[in-house]
């Protein structure tokens, strides 16, 4: 092989014996290729250099990183975009780069290794044919909806023409990646090989007849080629996303918008769709707010410890084998990779515990993404028990049994009897202060706090809560645990509440103060859902149940005063044994639906009326929903500032990304914090007192809130 052309670019083209030209992207001086603007120049001056090479038959474009092809644009420089027209340049530029790729004289392949995400996979379909390989970690996608774009390389014209109008939609909408075995099967990669013959594959493709050759179209698509059929699928697909967004989301119609444009119009009207939405869009508040967690997040996923290096892991245990620590147990061994040993009370709460990561790894088997093979193996590294044989081998036992101080103190006082003098103990307490936790321990600087969210396995966000004596290797180490099960994780003081149920408890007690003033539940739910929160804070009691979700409510009151109070008429509730969903009592009616009923869209589930005579209420609703709104909503924030001001959470951007991946907080709205800002400290402190004059004093504005006000002071 021949070096044809040194560069100091991100491109390096060099030639083969065979003539075939290998472009390698290599970003210089970044771990995972990005694509910036100045790029466009670059590929260009390689392309035009390549076609001044005698005797070149064909063209490669690989990766030089390890992992990545290319993991997207450099989302900077989205977000340097002051001006719609701006952005709309970038998106122009792009194509324009595409389309010479596309109509390039020589057969192009594209050699996929890792993650092709975004503009990394418009590069790659405007390639004359995609060769990817079948590691676990190839990853095809356009994830732009999540930034609150679309894709703008000409991506939503290319994508429909290779995997039909249904998928290419479903991709788009949701943002999910493809796997390279889906990739093939839906027709966007055209062969799947071992990494290692990756680049040697490819090239034979691009010098063989006829690169871009592929299958005969499948029936489906050439089906929704029919008008008809077409108009239909663009009306159903219209009526799910704004089911599903509330019409928050201007991302999702836009790209339906212009991919409609693309197949009604002609391609290149296509094209000028795309770059005008995607210039609008980058410039609206929603992409701002979005792009603005995803920095939060991405900052996160990077932070590390103060430089302190994390113990090895080799072993892990848990104690309890009910939902929270089946859950624990199952990503701790799945997507860390760790053997698990499972303790409970009892041999059948142990089953129970293995039985569960059983059936979730064969739904996954069904679905495709685990062969059987890999599901026996995962399960021989999970085992089950009821006393402790083993645990000298364990380096770190995760805590997820019954809400007791005196239960939490014994676990310890056992595990440091079995385990070795470097063992962690991390308690996935979600009310009790850890100090008080490791106040017995002989080895107290082992103990920490590692708080997980139901369900475990589904639920993105980690609180890590060391207390003052924790040492740095521990929070290291169970930081480090927590990213490797694939947890978003903010490390939060040991204060009453940590910091997601802390601002939860306000909002939710103040959605019952509602409830008990006469509204009903269903109108309370609806108001938030309304607002952007995925499910209404009365039905995330009736989820959680209302025992558990009540429990921290005391704890909270007794640390921080009337405002954490539950209105003493949901007494009744407890005594009437309504616990929420888990035994079909609650503040909903969960009798089973007549089967008509059942047919079609999920019907929304009504109040049991039989919860109103047991609170001595009568449904009378005086409230807007903007005004419930703005009641349980102003309560969360203003808990918040708190918060922060008392140090709980570390910064503005730790409390957003905690809210909205804890919590489900609008993520169109960047957060609370992102949108206290977007209001100002000043109106928020007004409307807080406003809402103190009519409620009550449980509205004032923190003092936190009101020196920002006074500073006109914003937390960004």
């Amino acid at each position: 092989m021949t070096q044809h052309d040194e560069t100091p670019s991100a491109f390096r083209l060099t030639v083969r014996p065979d003539h075939t030209g290998v472009i390698t992207i290599d970003v210089p001086g970044e771990k995972v290729n990005t694509l910036k603007a100045e790029f466009a120049a670059q590929f260009e001056a390689v392309l035009r250099d390549a076609r001044q090479i005698p005797g070149l038959r064909a063209m490669v474009i690989i990766s030089g990183k390890p992992d990545t092809f290319i993991a997207g644009a450099d989302i900077h420089m989205i977000a340097g975009c002051t001006e719609a027209a701006q952005a709309q340049a970038l998106s122009e530029s792009g194509q324009r780069l595409f389309n010479l790729i596309e109509n390039y004289p020589l057969p192009v392949v594209a050699a996929i290794h890792g993650s092709c995400l975004g503009g990394g996979l418009e590069l790659a379909m405007a390639c004359h044919s995609r060769v990817v390989t079948d590691s676990d970690k190839t990853r095809l996608g356009l994830p732009e909806v999540q930034l609150g774009l679309l894709p703008g390389s000409g991506g939503t014209q290319r994508l429909p023409a290779l995997i039909g109008l249904v998928a290419a939609l479903d991709m788009m909408l949701t943002g999910r990646q493809l796997r390279a075995k889906q990739a093939v099967k839906m027709r966007l990669a055209d062969d799947i090989v071992p990494p290692d013959i990756l680049l040697e594959t490819a090239v034979a493709r691009a010098l063989s007849a006829n690169p871009a050759q592929r299958d005969p179209v499948p029936f489906r698509q050439r089906l929704e080629k029919m008008k008809g059929l077409r108009d239909i699928i663009f009306r159903i697909t219209r009526s799910q996303v704004h089911r599903r967004s509330g019409g928050h989301y201007p991302a999702a119609e836009q790209i339906i918008d212009v991919v409609q444009c693309g197949l009604e119009k002609g391609r290149e009207a296509g094209f000028k769709a795309e770059a005008a939405a995607f210039g609008k869009l980058a410039v609206t508040p929603v992409s701002g707010a979005l792009r603005h967690l995803f920095f939060a997040s991405t900052a996160l996923k990077k932070e590390s410890a103060d430089g302190v290096k994390p113990a090895e892991l080799h072993h892990v245990a848990v104690l309890g084998g009910g939902l929270m620590g089946a859950g624990i147990a199952a990503i701790t061994r799945q997507r860390a990779g760790l053997p698990v040993r499972i303790k409970d009370v009892s041999q059948e709460g142990a089953n129970k515990a293995l039985a569960f990561f059983w059936q979730h790894l064969s739904k996954q088997v069904k679905r495709r993404r685990l062969s059987p093979r890999e599901r026996t193996q995962l399960m021989s590294g999970m085992t089950g028990t009821t006393d402790y044989r083993g645990f000298h081998r364990i380096d770190f036992v995760a805590e997820a049994v019954f809400e007791s101080l005196a239960l939490k103190q014994q676990m310890i006082a056992e595990i440091e009897a079995v385990t070795s003098p470097d063992t962690i103990f991390a308690s996935n307490t979600s009310s009790l202060p850890i100090r008080d936790i490791a106040a017995r321990a002989s080895r107290p600087e082992k103990v920490i706090g590692l708080h997980y969210f139901s369900p475990a396995e589904k639920m993105p966000l980690a609180e890590i809560i060391p207390h003052e004596g924790t040492d740095a290797v521990t929070l290291a180490t169970t930081l480090q645990l927590a990213r490797r099960q694939g947890k978003t994780a903010i490390v939060v003081g040991d204060k009453a509440g940590f910091y997601v149920n802390r601002i939860l408890a306000p909002y939710i007690t103040e959605a019952l103060r509602c409830l008990t003033e006469g509204e009903p539940p269903e109108k309370i739910d609806k108001a938030l859902t309304d607002f952007g929160f995925p499910i209404g804070p009365v039905a995330l009691l009736d989820e959680v149940g209302i025992d558990v979700g009540t429990k921290i409510m005391p704890v909270l009151e007794a640390a921080f005063g009337e405002r954490f109070a539950l209105p003493p008429q949901l007494d009744a509730l407890f005594r009437d044994n309504r616990l929420g969903r888990k035994n079909k009592r609650g503040f909903y009616d969960y009798t089973p639906l007549p089967w008509w009923k059942r047919c079609g869209r999920k019907a929304p589930r009504k109040a049991d009326k039989a919860i109103y005579p047991l609170l001595g209420i009568t449904v009378q609703e005086c409230l807007t929903s903007q005004e419930i709104t703005e009641r349980c909503l102003m309560m969360m924030l203003n808990e918040a500032v708190r918060t922060l001001d008392e140090q709980v959470i570390r910064s503005p951007a730790d409390g957003d990304a905690g809210a909205v991946f804890g919590i489900g907080f609008p993520p169109f709205l960047g957060g609370p914090f992102y949108y206290m800002d977007s209001m100002s400290a000043v109106v928020m402190t007004e409307k807080l007192t406003a809402l103190a004059a009519r409620y009550g004093g449980r509205f004032t504005p923190c003092e936190a809130l009101q020196q920002r006000a006074a500073d006109n002071r914003r937390f960004y």
